[in-house]
């Protein structure tokens, strides 16, 4: 029998088989579709807890029962260590990854469940409460100073975030080899390779940032080495600690620094389109969220009406 490893977990080739352990069903899924390590890596955790909140009970017979009783102990904090209730957002990604499982599994052309149980199973609603997660110009240049007073290295993460409107899994992601001339040889550009979904995209790197790659990080020895060595939870920290040490009221976090990236883009005349390709949105819908908040930032009802009032004003 011929055997393969997906995410350290060994897959057994299907030829003549009946069944399949969980363990191989779940790695066999892991390795379907186009999924970043960052989001392997949650999907991973996510399922192991459902399966140990049910006491690994076989995929094959839970119900949505089972799933259901698991989200109501989400909800009510039974499967935090701290016993405080998961904000609806968390809820939804710790259920997500368990409804994609099922739902590539009970594909008929996979068939290895019957039927979907999470069909039924309805996430909590989710108030979109990131519309005013951005920085004023203002603040990106406290934020910016505080962070090169604490090294080069962090100046560099600071703006690179800003700049390029990067997730933090793609900013740690990035190696040399990432880059490219174009045609023209006047611009240099990143390749995201694993975005969210497995997407690719190409960003334009401005002259400025790419200069500081090349006189203020560590020359490579590699063309495939990291220019970031970092863990996620590192670049959080970073800034972090920068949002606090230049008394920053606002919770600033690097997906804040994303969120900056289209607004002052936008306000400063780039299209819709150009937001939506750069950040690597997958619907219009979502990136016109921004736009939404950069119309209110120009013009506002209000504005208007004193307009039309100013005579008495």
């Amino acid at each position: 029998m011929e055997h393969l490893r997906v995410n350290n977990i060994e897959v057994s080739n299907l030829t003549g088989e009946k069944t399949m352990q969980d363990e191989q069903i779940i790695g066999m899924f892991l390795a379907s579709g186009h999924r970043s390590p960052y989001t392997i890596r949650n999907y991973t955790r996510a399922i192991e807890q459902f399966r140990r909140y049910i006491g690994y009970k076989p995929l094959k017979d839970i119900t949505w029962k089972d799933i259901e009783v698991y989200k109501i102990a989400l909800i009510k904090g039974y499967c935090s260590k701290s016993g405080k209730p998961h904000a609806p957002a968390t809820v939804a990604s710790l259920v997500a990854p368990i409804r994609s499982l099922y739902k590539w599994g009970s594909d008929p052309n996979i068939g290895f469940f019957d039927h979907n149980p999470t069909t039924c199973v309805k996430i909590p609603k989710i108030q979109i409460n990131s519309k005013n997660h951005f920085l004023t110009k203002t603040e990106v240049k406290i934020l910016l100073n505080q962070l090169k007073t604490q090294s080069k290295r962090d100046y560099i993460i600071g703006l690179t975030l800003v700049l390029l409107g990067l997730r933090v899994s793609e900013l740690i992601s990035i190696t040399w080899n990432d880059f490219y001339t174009d045609a023209s040889e006047s611009s240099i550009w990143l390749v995201v390779k694993n975005g969210k979904g497995g997407k690719r995209r190409d960003i334009k790197v401005p002259g400025t940032l790419w200069h500081m790659y090349q006189t203020d990080l560590p020359v490579p020895t590699q063309a495939d080495e990291l220019l970031f060595p970092l863990s996620v939870r590192q670049v959080e920290k970073i800034i972090q600690r920068a949002r606090e040490k230049a008394n920053l009221k606002k919770k600033v976090t690097p997906h804040w620094l994303r969120h900056t990236n289209a607004t002052l883009a936008l306000l400063n005349g780039a299209t819709l389109n150009q937001v939506q390709e750069n950040l690597g949105h997958a619907q219009i819908n979502t990136t016109q969220r921004y736009l939404h908040n950069v119309e209110q930032m120009k013009k506002a009802a209000p504005d208007f009406v004193e307009s039309c009032l100013k005579e008495f004003l």
